[in-house]
């Protein structure tokens, strides 16, 4: 994947969508939402325009969507989703915005990630993250949920994400990343693991839980993710976790990486509890890499994943894009649910000693009408693009060369891959995967 550095006029940009003029949407966290358009010469060769604000809002933290017709602009708060009426060929709102769900307020987590169904265009999807008390194992405290709403049903509005909604999961630390299978309209979340955890008593927060990718059914009315699952069930926060590292104190026979363990081991919560009563993840990942974004190639074959890296490991962890392969028939990733090498990296930082505070942390993801993968990085205020070589594929078995283009480019001379440096310490990498930046 060819790729381009460009765009550094924002303060915080998170997530990102294109709306139906082909311009770039951008949620700038503490600012509102900007319009991108650019002059585009094909590839990475993209001249932009001065970004227009388009929503004053400064409350706005992260989440963003649009309606199918394009024409509704949706943004997130920590307590509330807001509506805009959006003309795309203008790129302006017009009225007063109206509040579509309420109630989300808590100290914690605070990112609310949005997502407007295309498999079913009248349906909302919010994320909200819990906090680190122990009300999250209360259906009726909202925290860690992932709720469907009703966007046709206006005398509903606000919804109070409390009371209301069609719930999809809960028992969610921080589920920041949310998207829908293209194919399948399967909906799928990236679940941050929880922080310093120990196991009765033993630190074991280094290698500990893993980051998940979680499965959550669909939109269509199907309650049955598989003949064990329900749509809506839990999937173990504050009790249970993914295992990455099996080797934890007194860890039972055969312990697989993904499968569900305790902190504590007595007759009410135990490993074998959180396996009998919890939903394991479909996979999962090296910890603390902190997911903040998934979303899907057209085909349905890949998924791209934004992790923004670690705040609770000695040596930083994760600051990179990487993809995962899925099958575009059933929706559901090829690797199995105890891989732990179903994530290839396509762009990470050469060098994590600086993060985060000095150092690529991507967020937001988009892919255009070409099948340019866009991201943003909130630490350097950037948005860069990715352009698929023709030489390269994004499955999980491509060892092609990459390559990377910027404006101020320097070959490396490591066999396979190119390294650039657009701004100080801001120094990425385009893995082998036939991919150019």
């Amino acid at each position: 994947m060819p790729g381009h550095g460009m765009f550094d006029c924002f303060t915080k940009p998170r997530s990102l969508t294109f709306d139906s003029s082909g311009a770039l949407l951008v949620l700038d966290s503490g600012v509102g939402v900007k319009r991108l358009s650019f002059t585009d010469n094909g590839g990475t060769c993209l001249v932009p325009n001065d970004p227009v604000l388009v929503v004053d809002a400064t409350s706005l933290n992260h989440g963003l969507s649009l309606s199918n017709d394009g024409k509704t602009i949706y943004a997130s708060n920590a307590g509330s989703v807001f509506a805009w009426s959006y003309d795309p060929s203008s790129g302006t709102v017009s009225g007063t915005n109206t509040t579509v769900v309420s109630g989300m307020a808590n100290n914690d987590q605070v990112t609310r990630t949005l997502l407007v169904s295309h498999q079913e265009p009248d349906m909302l999807v919010v994320s909200r993250g819990a906090d680190d008390s122990s009300d999250a194992r209360i259906l009726s405290s909202g925290l860690g949920q992932i709720k469907a709403f009703n966007l046709s049903d206006t005398s509903s509005q606000p919804y109070n994400f409390d009371t209301t909604g069609w719930l999809l999961g809960w028992g969610l630390y921080n589920a920041v990343g949310l998207d829908e299978h293209p194919i399948t309209g399967g909906i799928f979340s990236m679940d941050n693991g929880a922080n310093d955890v120990t196991r009765d008593g033993v630190d074991i927060h280094q290698s500990n839980p893993g980051d998940e990718m979680n499965f959550h059914g669909f939109l269509n009315g199907t309650t049955a993710i598989s003949p064990s699952q329900k749509q809506g069930t839990n999937y173990g926060y504050p009790d249970c976790y993914a295992v990455w590292n099996t080797s934890i104190p007194d860890a039972p026979a055969g312990l697989k990486v993904g499968e569900q363990f305790s902190l504590v081991d007595n007759s009410s919560l135990n490993d074998t509890t959180c396996q009998a009563d919890y939903v394991a993840p479909w996979l999962t990942f090296a910890p603390h890499q902190a997911p903040l974004d998934i979303t899907f190639a057209q085909d349905g074959t890949v998924a791209y994943i934004s992790f923004h890296g670690s705040t609770d490991k000695t040596n930083p962890v994760g600051y990179l894009i990487g993809q995962v392969a899925f099958n575009a028939d059933t929706g559901m990733p090829t690797e199995a649910s105890d891989s732990i090498t179903a994530i290839i990296d396509i762009i990470r930082n050469t060098d994590d000693s600086g993060c985060p505070s000095s150092c690529l942390r991507p967020v937001g993801l988009a892919i255009d009408g070409q099948g340019r993968l866009f991201f943003s990085s909130d630490s350097t205020g950037e948005i860069y693009v990715l352009v698929k070589s023709s030489t390269g594929t994004s499955t999980s078995s491509s060892t092609g060369p990459g390559t990377m283009v910027m404006p101020t480019t320097t070959k490396k001379s490591t066999a396979g891959m190119f390294g650039a440096s657009r701004m100080g310490a801001v120094v990425a990498i385009i893995a082998a995967l036939g991919l150019v930046l």
